[in-house]
């Protein structure tokens, strides 16, 4: 009757042993490391970096624990493992100096930082601690609103240059074009001549919607953009402003950054380990420019670069392409850039498609037309460093939209799109929330919300021990299981522990103890009614499932609402609880009754258990 077949008892076992795999990491602690990354938007950090560190480290004879590449995150980087910070800052000094020619001007970052001291093999299981979040660790925390509305009104005025663009450039004849609002009015004396632009704009601009009217004597053309283009606008601004603030927040030298998208137009900044609240601002607002200019092809640079450069040109060393000659005189801006996306020439070669504006397209054709067959390059300023991003060569007269073509891997492309995108933020942003936590707050939170926990669990032992036995001993097993699935959930997920993280753990431990006291009480219900210990066993079991599902159901449902709809903190208190919640029907119910089907469903004449004292009415002592 009480007894489990072989299969669940090595379910439960082989459960039990991951979750004693993926909670351990979180014992092992942290080193003192380093991490090397790139300086420079136009610098990749691959794995033969590595190499250089060791080399650099060996020349100077500090000793380190391990050098490994890291490839995993969004960016790429180096990380050196030392035995104590001594040493750490020791080598910090020397990788700065041997990896960076010019101190002024770092090619790479080289940032403090702790690695874990997960054995590797956990580390290919990917058994990983949990991530400690700034409330635990300290740090600053920026919630910031992305002006959505300015982020429309840019792409609606490029639309607005583009259109009249394109109509100049087809003869196609309007009697005027004007901006109300987000709608673009073209007007126009006839219906063909306004069938015909009509024709042209949707050829040229896929996303656009259009509308006929009449103002009197004139024909409308009204243009707008579909919706599903508005909302593309809008996430382009946004994730335009996240690749930005990832590539400022490297100089920072923040371990794990936090940067991510809340909501439609709001923007998370986390950066643990940041106490210096006047610079991280400094740094996330930094305006960057770029600019287009000819090459001048008068000079060829040679590896003396021993040939003068005229007055009204410049050598540039940094970057792709390099050394090149460009000329002051700068084409336009990144300003006149309206979008650049990777995409495919018609050769099905990878290229950047951009976008300009309609004094953007009219300075390019203007700077083009008698340049075909010239080279041409796109400069990053940042800082007041310059930059080469590309050097390409005009196949043709340009106008508002071109290509730039020979950029060989999709890869190339797609990071040349984000930089021209990234080069400064699409859309103004204003801070609306902003926290800083000092090390040592977070140090006592890490206690507190420990020993809340250990204490809550130690007290819930001990009750459940001495009113229910041996049947609270097998509860507190349980929720001890629970307390470790929990865990290694959240260690295998990578979440970042919080204090309401911290804080949910501590009701899944109510909440999971709860379902086993609905069934000890079942159990004792079954025993005052005259079944036998084995059948009132079963039956405690069978009749309290229903109650323990409805109630953990209803509880998951208010949890699932705060994931969705909720922000920060508090959807970080809604993942603990949820997988909280999951656990607890999984430990409270079918390991709890694993245990109890071992202890007691081998005995076939059990004449009692130990669940308390069972109180039945009617009958005194």
């Amino acid at each position: 009757m009480n007894r489990y077949p072989v299969w669940k008892y090595i379910l439960i076992a082989v459960a039990v042993l991951l979750g004693a795999l993926y909670t351990a990491p979180n014992y092992f602690g942290e080193s003192p490391a380093l991490q090397v990354t790139s300086g420079k938007s136009t610098v990749k950090v691959a794995s033969e970096l590595t190499a250089r560190v060791e080399a650099v480290l060996k020349q100077e004879n500090v000793a380190s624990e391990g050098v490994s590449f890291d490839n995993a995150g969004t960016r790429a980087s180096v990380r050196i493992r030392f035995a104590d910070p001594d040493t750490q800052f020791k080598a910090k000094l020397l990788l700065e100096k041997g990896l960076n020619p010019d101190a002024s001007d770092p090619t790479y970052l080289v940032t403090v930082n702790l690695q874990p001291n997960t054995p590797k093999w956990m580390q290919k299981l990917h058994a990983l601690p949990m991530y400690l979040g700034l409330d635990l660790r300290g740090g600053v925390h920026f919630l910031m609103q992305v002006d959505t509305k300015a982020a429309l009104s840019k792409r609606v005025q490029g639309i607005q240059a583009a259109a009249r663009s394109a109509l100049r450039d087809k003869n196609v004849r309007h009697a005027g074009i004007e901006r109300v609002g987000d709608v673009i009015e073209i007007k126009f004396r006839d219906a063909d001549t306004r069938n015909k632009a009509k024709d042209v704009l949707a050829g040229q601009m896929a996303d656009l919607a259009f509308a006929d009217s009449a103002d009197g004597a004139d024909l409308k053309l009204s243009v707008t953009l579909k919706p599903t283009a508005l909302k593309q606008t809008i996430d382009d601004g946004v994730k335009q402003n996240i690749a930005t603030l990832s590539k400022r927040v490297n100089e920072l030298g923040v371990a794990e950054p936090i940067i991510q998208q809340q909501g439609p137009d709001r923007i998370v900044v986390q950066l643990p380990g940041v106490q210096d609240v006047a610079r991280a601002k400094a740094i996330i607002g930094r305006t960057a420019t770029l600019e287009v200019r000819m090459v001048d092809e008068s000079v060829t640079p040679g590896s003396e670069l021993s040939a003068a450069i005229p007055f009204n040109s410049e050598l540039f060393t940094v970057g792709k392409g390099v050394p090149v000659v460009l000329s002051k005189d700068v084409v336009l801006t990144g300003d006149y850039i309206s979008s650049a996306d990777a995409t495919f020439d018609q050769n099905q070669q990878p290229a950047v498609s951009i976008d300009l504006n309609g004094d953007g397209g009219r300075k390019m054709r203007e700077a083009t037309r008698e340049r075909v067959g010239k080279k041409m390059a796109i400069v990053l300023f940042e800082k007041g460093k310059p930059e080469v991003l590309s050097v390409a060569t005009i196949q043709s007269e340009l106008g508002s939209r071109f290509q730039i073509t020979g950029m060989g891997a999709a890869e190339n492309s797609t990071e040349l799109a984000l930089l021209l995108r990234s080069g400064a933020l699409y859309a103004p942003m204003t801070v609306v929330e902003e926290r800083t936590i000092g090390p040592q707050l977070g140090a006592e939170n890490i206690k507190k919300g420990l020993y809340s926990t250990v204490y809550g669990f130690a007290a819930i032992a001990v009750f459940m021990i001495l009113y229910y036995m041996m049947f609270g001993f097998f509860s507190v097993l349980a929720l001890a299981c629970n307390l470790l699935f929990l865990i290694a959930l959240l260690s295998m997920l990578q979440a970042t522990l919080t204090l309401p993280g911290i804080a949910a753990i501590a009701l899944a431990l109510g909440m999971a103890i709860d379902a086993n006291v609905l069934i000890n009480e079942r159990i004792r219900e079954e025993l005052r009614g005259g079944a036998s210990p084995q059948a009132a066993i079963s039956a405690g079991f069978d009749r309290a499932w229903a109650t323990i599902l409805d109630s953990n159901v209803t509880t998951l449902i208010v949890g699932l609402a705060l994931l969705l709809f909720g922000s920060g903190a508090v959807r970080g208190f809604a993942v603990v609880h949820c997988l909280g919640i999951m656990t607890s029907m999984f430990s409270a119910v079918f390991v709890s009754r694993g245990v109890v089907n071992l202890w007691y469903g081998r005995k076939k004449k059990l004449t009692s258990v130990a669940i308390g004292t069972v109180w039945i009415p009617g009958l005194s002592k």
